[in-house]
């Protein structure tokens, strides 16, 4: 039996990986969960408050990083470039987890409740980061658009990290972001100029 709570935490999730890529999510419960980590269903009741939220542990505090380094970055610094920094931090602890990051992703792509459970989650932490960008002076609706850009990008290079693992998340990221800054700088083809207007 682990003796510690943290213990209890970290031998839970690994249980709940493990037992995810073994059989699948919707065929594991919460006391096969509990007994492949050596503790009781009422342990795991005791830290999660559902076999889906095993997969999002630590949520909380990494909104609460995030929107603190948003809030800590240079006074000068753009939007998208405080995004960038802010996400820089982020993917420094995916990338020390990755052990437990990458099968994590692999099955929430893979299963449509946890999908839909990851959607709300990255809401939730977009509305935070739009808030924090806002409380740095960003006006309103550039703030919401910058989060949620912002949020894809870093998603998208999550997801590039996992399938291109030659390459750190940190250099993903940086491509992703430039990548995004590439694709706002596009200029849009003029129109067709009007023959009417120039005959005047």
């Amino acid at each position: 039996m682990p003796r510690s709570g943290a213990e209890a935490r970290r031998r839970l999730r690994q249980a709940a990986l493990e037992l995810y890529r073994e059989r699948g999510y919707d065929r594991t419960t919460a006391a096969e969960i509990a007994a492949r980590a050596g503790v009781n269903e009422r342990t795991f009741f005791r830290h999660f408050p559902d076999k889906r939220e095993v997969l999002f542990d630590g949520e909380a505090d990494l909104r609460d990083a995030m929107t603190r380094a948003v809030a800590e970055a240079p006074a000068d610094l753009e939007p998208l470039d405080v995004l960038l920094g802010t996400f820089r931090k982020a993917g420094r602890v995916l990338e020390e987890n990755r052990p437990f990051s990458e099968p994590r992703l692999e099955i929430i792509a893979a299963t449509p409740a946890l999908r839909e459970r990851e959607l709300a989650k990255a809401a939730s932490l977009t509305d935070a980061l739009a808030d924090a960008l806002r409380r740095r002076g960003v006006p309103d609706r550039l703030a919401a658009l910058a989060a949620h850009t912002g949020w894809a990008t870093f998603h998208h290079a999550a997801q590039a990290w996992i399938d291109d693992p030659s390459q750190n998340l940190d250099a993903h990221l940086l491509q992703a972001f430039d990548d995004l800054r590439a694709l706002s700088a596009t200029g849009r083809t003029p129109p067709p100029e009007d023959p009417a207007s120039t005959a005047r």
